[in-house]
């Protein structure tokens, strides 16, 4: 584990159309301590193509034997880091130049181990569609039960503190279920700035039907984090409530 040092996982499947703009914002971060795992899926598309046009030693490119989904693949992302710190960004989002170089001084300057931060929607052209994502000032383990504030592309922890996170093998909800992991250790805190773009894309979780997103939350609770049927089922419920209530709260038109 190489102090001061930035693991950023990103996953990556058929996003040869958005994988660059994600890795020129990681290029362009103020803060250079980095290292970039990203982690194919078996892509048919051209992202080698894009990925080996970047010539830079601090991004590591590795593909997966078999088409094995983004939960096993951030695990073997996870398992590859060498940074102190884990942070996030998917294949087809951005971070803001300043991003690691303001959340790394928040969780020093505090003695956080776990955080996150604003951020925007944006559409799949890259257009913003004038949507502001906040969140709870602190986010408890009962908090992060009721709902995964913390948006995948923000959130950054500690591997000295947190230890090697891994998960079940699930089809969505994967960032959801290294949260939870992360909450029984420590309580997340928001730093109160937009420094991510999330792309809205038409065929992604957020538009499943209300039933797909149920099975989705029901199989992180009872699969991934053990709970009974039963239990696991209240959860889940509970937790698209939290939802409804988390737009109505925390998501602003700008």
């Amino acid at each position: 584990m190489v102090d001061g040092l930035v693991s950023i996982i990103m996953p990556s499947w058929n996003t040869g159309n958005y994988i660059a703009e994600s890795i020129e914002s990681v290029l362009n971060q103020t803060y250079k301590n980095w290292e970039l795992l990203i982690v194919d899926d078996c892509s048919t598309d051209n992202t080698d193509s894009v990925v080996a046009s970047f010539d830079d030693k601090r991004i590591r490119y590795f593909k997966n034997k078999k088409n094995s989904g983004a939960a096993l693949t951030r695990n073997r992302a996870i398992r590859k880091a060498n940074g102190e710190w884990i942070a996030f960004l998917d294949s087809d989002d951005l971070w803001s130049p300043e991003k690691l170089e303001k959340q790394l001084k928040f969780m020093n300057d505090n003695g956080y181990v776990f955080s996150y931060h604003d951020f925007v929607k944006i559409d799949e052209k890259s257009k913003p569609l004038n949507v502001y994502v906040s969140g709870p000032d602190i986010v408890t383990k009962r908090k992060m039960y009721n709902y995964g504030y913390p948006g995948c592309l923000t959130f950054m922890y500690s591997a000295k503190a947190m230890g090697l996170i891994q998960i079940k093998d699930i089809k969505k909800n994967n960032d959801y279920a290294i949260l939870l992991k992360l909450c029984k250790k420590a309580n997340c805190y928001r730093m109160n700035e937009n420094l991510a773009q999330y792309r809205i894309r038409t065929k992604s979780i957020s538009h499943d039907k209300l039933s797909k997103k149920l099975k989705s939350h029901y199989d992180l609770f009872h699969v991934c984090d053990g709970k009974p049927m039963p239990v696991a089922l209240w959860y889940a419920c509970w937790n698209m409530f939290y939802g409804v209530l988390k737009k109505k709260n925390y998501e602003k038109k700008i």
